[in-house]
């Protein structure tokens, strides 16, 4: 029964099942043994990095792995790994960047050497399709028998005044770094970790310091981007407070307030569509961050500054600042887009009062037409009357001698007659006219 449910057949999945499931472990932690240094480079296109020819990423870690015999690289692949010599290197591509992580078993002569990072000459490094802009080195080493042994090694090695120290893990190892770029041009990191710790918490621990000091640069990219909006936002804003404030004014031209907004409001939109992937991702990337920071669960370490608490207070700011200017330009669109309305508004009542004057003298015009039209009717009735007499004064002069009745009393007699005819005939003209040919 169970070899039948096993061979009956379930379907086609969905194209996109397996690369979803596959991409859950796509990037596992590294297993780290200490002691060991870390080094990883991170490397971004100036412009334009989500579009990419993401080939030129591979091609130029093909070069790598080429000069120390390691297999190519997969096309489209975003992950990989292998052995050069010594090193276990790891390369991975992202949205934005690409990363190089090399492992080197061993405790150096010197701590932070720049000669541990010859994995990845100067010369391959020129040629990459991006800028450098991660480089991180740690080094990982045996946690003393005297946990206050850590802070005179910490001290030397690190800047006092940025120096963060702390347990992480709920105390599986110690964590430090002043944040600031050597000569050499590395962020520096030391981990301390006790016997006995294994591959994969080592690796962990490792894995959020160097994503911490990554996504960190990448977010805080959007901070020139807002320094650059602010400045653009405070020429902008007294224009538009300007604008608003003069709509009040009934000296103000509708025209020109109108070509002033649409001015306005181009340049609030360009700003928002110049920028609103670069404050996108800086939200993501800051939402790494303190993840990452979360991960590391820290506890306080000799009463030393802890990471968090030194993120806080420097990194913190830097993202208040982009949060700041993308409020203030979403502020300032619906504020233009309010002065629209009101500006629409303005224009709807002045139309309306315009309206009703225009529709007020049509009146006056109607009327005087009309008065005209009944004096014409007036004098069209005389006239009509007066050519009627004179005619009928032809028609009657027979009669009158006939009957011996002078010709002038009977046209004076006849005048109220024909005058009154005339009337009765001009107004049933003017009735059809108004009725309708059908007279209905």
């Amino acid at each position: 029964m169970l070899h039948a449910m096993t061979d009956t057949p379930i379907g086609p999945d969905h194209p996109l099942r397996y690369p979803l499931v596959n991409e859950l472990h796509a990037r596992p932690s590294p297993r780290i043994k200490a002691p060991c240094t870390v080094v990883m480079l991170g490397f971004k296109e100036p412009r334009d990095a989500v579009n990419r020819d993401r080939g030129r990423d591979l091609a130029h870690l093909a070069d790598l792995t080429r000069r120390h015999g390691a297999p190519d690289p997969q096309p489209g692949t975003s992950h990989y790994t292998a052995t050069l010599g010594r090193h276990a290197l790891r390369w991975e591509g992202h949205a934005e960047f690409v990363s190089y992580t090399a492992i080197e078993p061993g405790s150096p002569p010197r701590p932070f050497d720049p000669a541990l990072a010859d994995i990845f000459p100067a010369d391959w490094q020129a040629r990459a399709p991006g800028r450098r802009l991660a480089a991180v080195m740690i080094q990982v080493e045996m946690l003393p028998d005297d946990p206050d042994e850590v802070l005179p090694l910490v001290e030397q090695w690190f800047a006092p005044e940025g120096l963060a120290v702390s347990w992480v893990l709920d105390g599986a190892g110690v964590a430090a770094g002043d944040f600031r770029i050597d000569p050499a041009g590395w962020m520096r990191f030391a981990v301390f970790v006790p016997p006995g710790i294994g591959p994969g918490r080592i690796g962990r621990v490792v894995q959020r310091l160097l994503e911490l000091e990554t996504y960190r640069a990448m977010s805080m990219l959007g901070l020139p981007r807002a320094r650059d909006l602010t400045e653009r936002l405070n020429t902008l804003d007294p224009r538009l407070t300007g604008l608003v404030e003069g709509m009040a004014s009934d000296a103000s031209v509708p025209e020109a307030v109108l070509h002033e907004l649409l001015d306005l409001s181009s340049r609030l939109e360009g700003a928002a569509m110049q920028h609103s992937f670069r404050f996108g991702a800086t939200e993501a990337y800051e939402a790494i961050v303190h993840d990452r920071i979360a991960a590391l669960r820290e506890d306080r370490f000799e009463g030393r500054q802890m990471i968090q608490e030194f993120m806080a207070r420097r990194y913190e700011p830097a993202m208040r600042t982009v949060k700041s200017a993308r409020r203030r330009l979403a502020t300032m669109i619906d504020r233009a887009g309010r002065a629209g309305e009101l500006l629409r508004t303005r224009v709807d009542v002045q139309r309306s009062a315009q309206n009703q004057s225009l529709l007020a003298r049509m009146d006056r015009r109607a009327d005087l037409q009309l008065r005209l039209q009944h004096t014409v009717e007036g004098l069209s009735v005389v006239a009509i009357s007066y050519y009627a007499v004179g005619l009928l004064g032809y028609a009657v002069h027979p009669v009158a001698a006939a009957v011996g009745m002078d010709k002038t009393l009977l046209l004076a007699t006849l005048t109220p007659v024909v005058v009154l005819g005339v009337w009765l005939a001009i107004r049933r003209i003017r009735a059809r006219l108004h009725d309708g040919p059908d007279g209905h």
